[in-house]
């Protein structure tokens, strides 16, 4: 995994804005919501974190969608990180660690979503709220040995947005945003995340119309 391209970029753009994003209107740290009026397949009823949000775009991570067949000890030995026979032995948070379809950028490429008690020096990208990205495969080595983070789901690809693209969707009914808390992040119930992230901020899914202009 090369942790250059977006980690690296996104560092750029976001490092040091913390809450002050959303009072410019940048939503690093937040999370988006996907309104009813979503036509995208990939991104209906998706609740994605924001790693990044700038004049230059916005990055984030799809953290309700299950990657289905495929599981963290079976990636680990695709990669050559652990050997077949050694799968049982792993520690529990890397046998239980969730992955995602984490957006459909660079699908072939994982992104870890992690809780700040873990860093690698030029890799791993600080956010917000004690939420942190890394990109490199050291972080999976780090997970498969028991010494990596607390907290962490693994992601393939990534959702990304061209400058101004994400405030149009946003301004056109697409999405919807709170704050963010490590619970929606990396809790095991995805299946509730979408509902659990509308009720952060007072909504009811039931109450949610297709119409555009009555949401």
């Amino acid at each position: 995994m090369n942790p250059e391209a977006k980690a690296g970029k996104t560092r750029k753009s976001s490092a040091g804005i913390g809450h002050n994003a959303a009072e410019e209107g940048y939503l690093d740290g937040q999370l988006l919501i996907a309104m009813p009026v979503m036509s995208d397949p990939r991104f209906e009823r998706s609740v994605i974190y924001m790693c990044a949000h700038s004049s230059e775009g916005a990055m984030g991570i799809i953290v309700n969608r299950p990657a289905g067949s495929i599981d963290f000890p079976g990636l680990l030995v695709q990669l050559d990180i652990i050997q077949k026979s050694d799968q049982i032995t792993l520690p529990e948070n890397a046998e239980m660690m969730k992955v995602m379809k984490g957006g459909p950028v660079d699908t072939g490429r994982g992104f870890v979503l992690h809780s700040s008690d873990f860093y690698i020096q030029d890799a791993t990208l600080n956010i917000d709220d004690g939420i942190s990205l890394t990109a490199t495969v050291d972080i999976l080595k780090a997970i498969a040995k028991g010494a990596g983070p607390k907290h962490a789901i693994l992601a393939l690809g990534y959702a990304g947005w061209a400058p101004g693209q994400l405030e149009n969707e946003i301004q056109h009914n697409g999405w919807l945003h709170c704050d963010a808390d490590p619970d929606l992040i990396f809790g095991d119930d995805v299946d509730e995340k979408y509902a659990r992230a509308l009720r952060k901020i007072g909504i009811e899914a039931g109450m949610l119309s297709n119409d555009a202009g009555h949401a």
